[in-house]
């Protein structure tokens, strides 16, 4: 299982086999079945959890009790409602299992402890919150720019592996708009191609 996790560290930082020997003891593993909670909204983000096998989507819901998607986690990346989980505050985000899923958690005791006696997993964790503001600005300027279908094009290119594996009415619910018009999409994209 911490294989996967490895990889993905030491595709953005170089680990010391000693410090790699160390990385098991900061996490605990868990599976959740489809449809499964992570997190719910109200209770406090207690852990970051990397996936391992899987896929989960983090959402809010909104006053109709629709959810509003925030994002998709596959394997390789990772989920939180971060201010709930720095803070130790109420989560304003629920995060279940699209699918059966593994993942790896680490408290934020645990986060700290791996940050003071493996200092380049810092660096690994900047790189990433980095590429996550890139990645939420760009979201922000799609969503605020974008015309339905572009919205929809831009994030099949970006994410062919989330169109294959999630239903099209969860890419609606991400992209913000109608399950009708994803699907209107999708039809007039198979047909051109």
């Amino acid at each position: 299982m911490l294989d996967i996790l490895l990889s993905h560290i030491q595709n953005k930082v170089e680990l010391p086999e000693e410090q790699i020997n160390q990385l098991p003891s900061f996490f605990t593993s868990k599976k959740l079945r489809k449809k499964q909670y992570l997190l719910q909204e109200g209770d406090i983000c207690k852990c970051l959890s990397f996936v391992i096998k899987g896929l989960l989507k983090s959402y809010a819901l909104d006053e109709k009790g629709n959810e509003r998607i925030n994002m998709f986690a596959f394997e390789g990346w990772w989920i939180s409602d971060f201010n709930s989980f720095i803070h130790q505050e109420k989560a304003v985000l629920n995060i279940d299992a699209v699918e059966e899923t593994e993942v790896l958690m680490i408290t934020l005791e645990d986060y700290e402890r791996m940050m003071l006696e493996i200092p380049v997993m810092d660096r690994y964790f900047r790189i990433l919150y980095q590429n996550s503001l890139v990645t939420k600005d760009y979201r922000l300027m799609v969503s605020n720019s974008f015309t339905a279908e572009e919205k929809y094009m831009q994030f099949a290119q970006r994410s062919p592996e989330i169109i294959k594996r999630v239903p099209h009415n969860l890419i609606a619910s991400y992209l913000g708009l109608a399950p009708e018009t994803v699907s209107r999409i999708r039809k007039k994209w198979s047909l051109n191609t």
